[in-house]
């Protein structure tokens, strides 16, 4: 999908203008940093200048740049995330938050977060679980056990092919796993709007490219999406002959650098993080 060139700032859509009232707030928290408000407070002043302008002030996922993107942003308020180690319906651990943040959410407007320090993400992490009752109320899960996997036989991306056929993943994924099922088309996440569904021919998906990770999603599912855990009705072993399966369908040349942001909403995601970082620096 071509990217738009940006607009002069005279022409510059009202997500630029509302971040840059965002920065005068940023102006008066900078100076405070760690000493007087702690990592809360530090956490907040970095998600205001590098999450607020897609995720909103208040962590609800509407805030000013959401309605130029496909995949809306996520909604913290819910506490409810798709990337986690720890199994379905739980929250994530602080880790699999950093990670997310580290990796992006491939596809999608949410791009890697590497520009902030080990120290600055734990207080973005901090500060967006004060989004969420959840996080005072309940303790994360347990993180799944990741077996040895299988090496990728034959015989085993056979035995892959026929569970993806009985755990019938084409109703939705196709049955070349290109994201062109039946039911498709209708998908919806849990905020009622429409789910692409991935093609599995290609690499990254949202996730990464690891087989670890698609280990993670099968088992753990993700929360808030049509995608169900698989770790009550396939055990570890026929998990991994799926995984591998599914790695067998996207051939070398449908495989994208992790390093490279893919057209379409990663750049435009890059443009609206860079903007808004510039505005609330003003």
């Amino acid at each position: 999908m071509p990217v738009e060139t940006m607009p002069p700032p005279t022409m510059r859509p009202i997500w630029i203008l509302l971040a840059a009232i965002i920065g005068v707030e940023l102006l008066g928290q900078s100076a405070q940093g760690q000493d007087s408000g702690g990592v809360v407070k530090e956490g907040k002043r970095l998600y205001l200048s590098n999450c607020a302008v897609c995720h909103g002030q208040n962590g609800d996922g509407k805030g000013p740049a959401a309605t130029q993107l496909t995949v809306k942003p996520r909604d913290f308020q819910g506490g409810v995330f798709k990337f986690r180690s720890t199994p379905s319906g739980s929250l994530p651990r602080d880790n699999d938050i950093d990670a997310t943040l580290i990796r992006g959410v491939r596809g999608t407007a949410m791009v890697p977060q590497r520009h902030l320090r080990a120290a600055e993400r734990q207080a973005v992490i901090a500060y967006l679980k004060t989004f969420s009752e959840r996080f005072k109320r309940e303790q994360p899960g347990a993180p799944v056990k990741v077996p040895s996997p299988p090496p990728a036989t034959p015989t085993v991306i056979a035995q892959g092919r026929e569970i993806y056929r009985k755990a019938q993943c084409a109703e939705c994924h196709g049955e070349g796993g290109r994201g062109d099922g039946p039911s498709a088309r209708t998908m919806k996440d849990d905020r009622g709007f429409p789910l692409a569904v991935p093609d599995l021919t290609q690499r990254p998906l949202k996730r990464g490219s690891e087989p670890e990770a698609l280990f993670y999603t099968i088992t753990t599912g993700l929360n808030g999406t049509p995608m169900p855990s698989y770790s009550d009705s396939l055990d570890p072993g026929e998990i991994w002959a799926l995984v591998r399966y599914l790695d067998s369908l996207a051939p070398s040349k449908r495989r994208q650098p992790l390093d490279r942001l893919l057209p379409g909403e990663e750049t435009i995601g890059q443009k609206i993080e860079e903007e808004a970082r510039r505005a609330s620096a003003r």
